[in-house]
């Protein structure tokens, strides 16, 4: 006798969110992952938290904290969860209160590297992000001290600590020294 697996549906593994923990769904399959660590989380909040002052204050759209899901396919399912995620007011008003996971893909991500990811996953993961239609992914990696901007395969750059992290086009005349998000 065989057993069959079925895929995990987006709407089953939201309905074991309160037992779950941290997990992603990756083409059905889910995939867990362990809490982040303390630099981690204080790097995320270094640049969430500005971000988000900056969003209320000019009523962009809404910035949504790790763990937070976003669907990106179906028929297996997708369901990821970034570091920082935003979504402009526009698509917000066009889909309303969202219940479950966001169906589709924020305007723009960071991914804050960890120690156990390898480059090679990270850039998978970027441009992942980016296949989706995503239209920016920052990377920052608190080893490196620096934040890679993907916006396609192939336009990439790399914001330094001397730099200022912006996206204009996502945030109008928003930025942040890279800088300080490494202090």
């Amino acid at each position: 006798m065989s057993v069959t697996t079925h895929p995990l549906t987006a709407e089953a593994m939201f309905a074991m969110s309160s037992t779950l923990g941290r997990a992603e769904l990756l083409e059905g399959e889910l995939i867990r992952t362990s809490p982040a660590g303390f630099e981690h989380g204080s790097i995320t909040l270094k640049l969430a938290w500005p971000i988000a002052r900056y969003v209320e204050e000019h009523q962009l759209g809404i910035v949504c904290a790790a763990k937070t899901g976003f669907l990106l396919e179906r028929s297996p399912d997708t369901v990821r969860a970034p570091d920082l995620a935003f979504v402009t007011q526009a698509r917000v008003d066009q889909m309303g209160v969202v219940k479950g996971y966001w169906p589709g893909c924020p305007d723009l991500v960071a991914e804050v590297v960890s120690p156990s990811d390898t480059y090679s996953e990270v850039q998978a993961k970027a441009l992942a992000w980016i296949d989706a239609g995503c239209k920016v992914v920052w990377i920052v990696d608190p080893k490196q001290k620096h934040v890679t901007e993907f916006r396609s395969e192939t336009k990439i750059r790399v914001f330094t600590m001397k730099d200022r992290l912006a996206a204009s086009d996502v945030f109008g005349d928003w930025s942040i020294a890279v800088g300080k998000l490494f202090q």
